[in-house]
C-alpha cells in the first residue's frame, strides 16, 4: 500500500521535529570587570530550560541572567540549552574579566561577606591593610567587640584561638601608623576606621597597626548633628548631613580616629553581627571569625 505523498511529507516533517537538537547560543553585555554584573543575552532557539557555568564554580537556570565576578581573569562560560524531550547543545565562549578600578577586599564571616573598599586618599593605612591581608594576618582573627548601635571590631592578633571569656583587645603587629585624617571621610555606618588607644596616652592618635572597626551607629538628627559641629568646630557639607540623616553612623568619632574604608557590599551582614549576643566584655559569646582576601 503506498501512502499519498501529503502523508509522507506530514511523517517526515514530524521526524525532522523530533529528532531536532536546541540552538545553544548566547552574547555577553555589560561592563566585564570586578564585581560589575555581567549580563548574558540569551538566543537560544527550539530550548525550554537552561544550564549555565559561568567558569567561576558558580551556575544559574535562569534564562539569561547576570552574573558577578569576584576575581580578575579569563573565564569559559557554557550554556547548555534543553528541549521539551531532553535533548542537549552546549556551546561555550570566553570571557575577560578586568581588575577593580578600586582597592577592594572582601570579608567573610560565618554571617555572610561583606565587601570593603580601601580608600586611597589614607594611603598609610590603604597599604598596611594590603600588607597584612596578604600576609593572611586576619585569617580565623575574631570580632572580639561588639556593640549593637555603635560597631563591631576585630584585628586583635591575641583573638586567634582565644578561650573563651579571655579579654582581648590589647594585641596588635607591634607598630602603630600615624593617623590619616581626611575632611571628606566621615563616620556614616558601614564605615571602616582603625582602631587606637586613648589621647592620654596617644595625643597623636595614632591608630592600631591591625586592629579596625566598622561602624553600624544610629539614626541621625539635625539637632545631633549642629550640636557635634558646635562641639568639635566642625561644618559638615551638605552632602554629609544628607547621608548622615539617610543612613547613620557616629559622628562624634570624627576627626578622633581614621576613616580608610567603607562597606559597599553587605550592609547586612554587619547588621547580623552587631546583634549577636555578647558578655560583660562586649566580646561575642559565640566567637565570630573573619577572614579577609584581596579582590583583584
Amino acid at each position: 500500500m503506498r501512502l499519498p505523498t501529503i502523508l509522507k511529507l506530514s511523517l517526515l516533517a514530524g521526524l525532522a521535529v523530533s529528532c531536532a537538537r536546541p540552538v545553544a547560543k548566547f552574547s555577553i553585555g555589560g561592563e566585564q570587570r570586578v564585581l560589575s554584573p555581567v549580563a548574558f543575552d540569551n538566543q537560544s532557539q527550539k530550548a525550554t530550560n537552561y544550564q549555565w557555568a559561568f567558569g567561576d564554580g558558580q551556575t544559574s537556570q535562569v534564562e539569561s541572567p547576570t552574573h558577578q565576578y569576584k576575581a580578575s581573569g579569563t573565564y569559559t562560560v557554557k550554556l547548555t540549552a534543553i528541549n521539551k524531550k531532553g535533548k542537549t547543545k552546549t556551546v561555550e565562549q570566553k570571557v575577560s574579566i578586568d581588575p577593580p578600578k578600586a582597592c577592594l577586599a572582601e570579608l567573610e564571616t560565618e554571617f555572610g561577606t561583606m565587601v570593603i573598599q580601601l580608600y586611597d586618599a589614607t594611603p598609610k593605612h590603604q597599604d598596611n591593610f594590603v600588607k597584612l591581608v596578604e600576609e593572611g594576618f586576619y585569617d580565623s582573627l575574631l570580632f572580639h567587640r561588639v556593640i549593637e548601635n555603635f560597631m563591631i571590631q576585630g584585628g586583635d592578633p591575641d583573638s586567634k584561638d582565644a578561650a573563651a571569656g579571655l579579654a582581648l583587645g590589647s594585641g596588635g603587629p607591634g607598630y602603630t601608623i600615624e593617623a590619616e585624617f581626611v575632611d571628606s571621610l566621615i563616620h556614616l555606618k558601614g564605615a571602616l576606621a582603625a582602631a587606637r588607644t586613648g589621647d592620654s596616652v596617644n595625643p597623636q592618635k595614632r591608630s592600631s597597626g591591625s586592629q579596625f572597626y566598622i561602624v553600624q551607629g544610629q539614626p541621625m538628627t539635625e539637632e545631633l548633628l549642629n550640636r557635634i559641629e558646635a562641639q568639635k568646630g566642625i561644618r559638615y557639607s551638605k552632602e554629609q548631613r544628607e547621608a548622615y540623616l539617610e543612613v547613620g553612623g557616629t559622628p562624634f568619632l570624627d576627626r578622633e580616629y581614621t576613616v580608610f574604608g567603607r562597606v559597599i557590599e553587605g550592609l547586612d551582614v554587619l547588621d547580623k553581627i552587631a546583634e549577636v549576643q555578647t558578655d560583660g566584655r562586649d566580646r561575642p559569646v559565640k566567637d565570630v571569625h573573619m577572614k579577609i582576601r584581596l579582590i583583584r
